[in-house]
């Protein structure tokens, strides 16, 4: 993997990024999902439908205790491989949303998987994922972050935004 722009250019790109309402939200979140260690449906589904409207429908069919059980799971797993593979267990989660879950709510830094941010690290395109390509863009992001002394969020909106400025589609 590799950054499509220079390093030095992340904050200017992640200062172009607009942060929706529904993003706002979903970080707003955050101090509760820590405190109490899981996610409950309805926190669930806001998640959900930020990431991916269309499959967020589906986490109707988890129970609330079912996903408090899978999101507690995944925060205090050890484990990288837990943390992400069980949240998909759960109806409407795929690897994308299973890593704006760890985004947002872990207390380690990752980064969100998404085909803007991975077409700006030039990733090869995948239409499966595992465990093994999400390790290696978790750690690239790592990298890339700390020698930049700048947070995964602030990386992850540059990703997006260069992409969205950049990308021909």
């Amino acid at each position: 993997m590799k950054l499509r722009f220079p390093e030095s250019e992340i904050l200017k790109c992640a200062n172009k990024y607009a942060c929706s309402q529904e993003e706002l939200d979903i970080i707003e979140l955050k101090p509760k999902i820590q405190q109490t260690g899981y996610i409950n449906k309805i926190q669930l589904e806001r998640i959900a439908y930020w990431k991916s409207p269309r499959s967020a429908k589906h986490i109707e069919s988890n129970s609330d205790e079912f996903v408090k059980e899978i999101t507690s799971w995944s925060f205090s797993a050890k484990e990288e491989r837990s943390k992400i593979e069980v949240l998909t267990l759960l109806n409407g989660v795929s690897w994308p949303s299973a890593s704006v879950i760890l985004h947002f709510f872990a207390l380690n830094q990752y980064p969100i998987l998404d085909v803007r941010a991975l077409w700006s690290t030039m990733s090869e395109k995948t239409t499966q994922y595992s465990f093994s390509f999400w390790w290696q863009y978790v750690q690239f992001c790592r990298e890339i972050a700390e020698r930049n002394s700048v947070n995964m969020r602030t990386l992850d909106r540059a990703l997006w935004q260069y992409s969205k400025e950049d990308q021909m589609m």
